[in-house]
């Protein structure tokens, strides 16, 4: 049977467990209230950094790169776009935030969840194992990158495109012309 990881619900249920047994460190949780407290009188929202902590590497980096793309972006959209508009900071994020790109990256964001939640169906169901089975199979023979080193890297080339592609659509120079309805 395949385990798949829900770092949200582990924490979860420790907390729980914790508060439950009456054995959760308070230290700790004091601790991580004070850092929240911290945070967010240094600007920086507790709950973005939190969310940083706890997931996995590689649940992040993609957040991460596309949070970078989105600065990228911003200070386009700044330096060309809204330059002659004199644009207050507020004014500034909601133009942002009409962005194509902000559209393109939910979608990526929904289409993941969706992926991942076909998947985890399909790997719970006890009549299509051997389909899975012989699709796993059949990609170990067909793509010598399926397993070993160089199989992380192959992935890559998909989501270098998405990045590209995010990046391109952010600022308009795919969609020129075309307005998103609000």
């Amino acid at each position: 049977m395949t385990k798949f990881d829900a770092p949200k619900a582990t924490l979860m249920s420790y907390i729980i467990k914790g508060i439950l047994s009456r054995e959760l460190p308070w230290a700790l949780v004091l601790l991580g209230v004070f850092i929240a407290i911290v945070l967010e009188m240094s600007g920086i929202p507790s709950l973005a950094f939190a969310v940083g902590v706890y997931l996995p590497l590689s649940s992040s980096s993609p957040i991460f790169i596309g949070g970078m793309v989105r600065w990228l972006v911003d200070r386009y959209l700044r330096r060309e776009k809204f330059r002659d508009k004199n644009l207050t900071p507020e004014e500034l994020v909601a133009e942002g935030d009409k962005n194509s790109g902000v559209l393109l990256a939910s979608g990526y964001i929904a289409g993941g969840a969706l992926a991942g939640i076909i998947i985890a169906i399909l790997q719970g169901m006890p009549t299509l194992a051997g389909f899975s089975r012989a699709v796993e199979d059949w990609s170990a023979r067909s793509n010598p990158f399926y397993h070993g080193p160089n199989a992380d890297l192959l992935a890559m080339i998909p989501f270098l495109l998405l990045t590209i592609l995010l990046y391109l659509v952010g600022r308009d120079r795919l969609l020129a012309g075309r307005r998103v309805p609000t």
